[in-house]
């Protein structure tokens, strides 16, 4: 009998150390978050959006597609960008060279409500006509009207051609 209650009581105790808090024991049909449905093409748009920001030469244009929280970690500059200011005083050197992107090849994947768009591009800058080639990733979310940056990396390639 004592074993028999013994092996009851450890079974209760694994039993209660498995059990899952409300959150976490929701399956992804429960869920209540409604999903943007989106398409490759409104994903690659927002590339075209930024760059076109770009070409007002204003960075307070170009920092209105990041979200309020969100990073750069630009091709021409070591430090991360965190904050508006950050990010303004980033572009605000960068446009002085007038670059203009050109994608050259991407993967865009897309979920609820989240997107990345990752490939290669090239940056021509109108001041001097010098490009440079880099690799890059950008992560949107979608905020309930608009698909805002969450983060963006950019590097330029190691391998000169």
């Amino acid at each position: 009998m004592k074993t028999i209650l013994a092996l009851s009581a450890a079974i209760a105790l694994v039993l209660a150390g498995c059990e899952k808090a409300p959150s976490e024991s929701m399956s992804a049909s429960t869920r209540t978050e409604a999903c943007k449905v989106s398409s490759e093409k409104e994903i690659s748009a927002l590339f075209d959006r930024w760059n076109l920001s770009l070409q007002t030469g204003d960075p307070h244009k170009v920092v209105e597609n990041y979200a309020e929280h969100s990073i750069l970690l630009p091709t021409v500059s070591n430090k991360p960008r965190l904050t508006a200011a950050e990010k303004e005083d980033y572009f605000h050197h960068f446009l002085e060279n007038k670059p203009v992107g050109k994608i050259d090849s991407r993967i865009i994947q897309i979920d609820c409500n989240t997107a990345v768009d990752s490939g290669l591009y090239t940056f021509t800058f109108g001041t001097t006509g010098d490009q440079v080639k880099a690799r890059y990733t950008y992560t949107y979310k979608w905020d309930g009207k608009q698909w805002l940056i969450t983060s963006h990396h950019s590097s330029a390639m190691p391998e000169k051609n």
